[in-house]
């Protein structure tokens, strides 16, 4: 089961009672972070286990990355919306493994640029952020939770500058030999000083593997925002692991409402570096 990405953004509207639902999300994911150790999968993914990328579909993995390893995951996005071309890179996030079933991420300033049309060149915000691999694994299912903040970069105090806190539950579910289905509920807030806004993103994916090294997916993603026409888009893929710890993805996706982008195509690379910190607490 190797499950994938980051949150997907969207036009900002004015959310009542805003900093309360942002707290309470907050605060529960927190709680479940903190849970005593018991809670936890017993049987995360260790050095030998093929890399588990969160790319090329949205849904990120159910899956953490090792303990002591860094993995790094880069790709490249050219976009249509509207009549408007934007391309974007690097697209990187990294992974570190800092303790069993946990690993902190980051997720390096996206460069949009604006190749036509009345799209506006632009950096996304700088995102740090936590997850937990949660519960005794079964071998057909997992799940994960995630917690974030991400600061904007490139802005001069405009009104358009948001914060964005996220929580995050990618999940994966083994159905018949080489088939899985997947998804992930992510809760976005956008926060400024004149607006709290929020988004909720539900994914679904199906997922076949190929042989030993490949597999291909097909992808729902909706945005669904207070006030504001919904987005959906269906996106295709695969990923091919050229050893256990590379990993080489393309997909291409399609708007299914005005909303959303009309069509865009990516590919990627991803590497895991194993080893840094020694053996996990667990094995010593």
């Amino acid at each position: 089961m190797r499950r994938k990405r980051r949150s997907a953004g969207a036009s900002a509207t004015r959310a009542p009672s805003g900093p309360r639902r942002l707290a309470a999300a907050v605060l529960g994911v927190a709680a479940l972070l903190v849970s005593p150790r018991g809670a936890w999968a017993s049987d995360c993914p260790g050095r030998t286990d093929v890399i588990a990328t969160d790319r090329p579909d949205t849904t990120n993995s159910s899956l953490v990355v090792p303990f002591g390893s860094l993995q790094v995951e880069n790709g490249i996005n050219w976009a249509v919306h509207q009549g408007s071309q934007v391309l974007d890179a690097s697209e990187t996030r990294a992974r570190l493994g800092v303790a069993h079933c946990s690993e902190v991420l980051v997720d390096v300033p996206n460069y949009f640029i604006a190749l036509n049309g009345l799209a506006s060149s632009q950096l996304s915000n700088f995102t740090v952020s936590i997850k937990r691999q949660l519960f005794p694994e079964r071998r057909s299912f997992s799940l994960s939770a995630s917690a974030g903040f991400g600061f904007p970069v490139g802005h001069s105090g405009d009104s358009d500058a948001f914060y964005t806190p996220y929580v995050q539950f990618p999940w994966s579910l083994a159905v018949a030999d080489d088939w899985s289905v997947n998804g992930m509920l992510t809760v976005t807030w956008m926060v400024n000083r004149a607006e709290h806004t929020s988004i909720v993103e539900p994914t679904l994916v199906v997922e076949r593997e190929v042989g030993s090294k490949g597999d291909l997916f097909v992808e729902y993603i909706g945005d669904f925002a207070t006030r504001t026409p919904a987005s959906h888009i269906a996106d295709v893929g695969g990923a091919w692991h050229v050893t256990l710890r590379q990993q080489f993805d393309f997909h291409l996706g399609f708007g299914l409402t005005r909303s959303a982008p009309d069509r865009y195509v990516g590919v990627g690379y991803s590497l895991r570096l194993d080893g840094l910190f020694g053996a996990s607490p667990q094995q010593q």
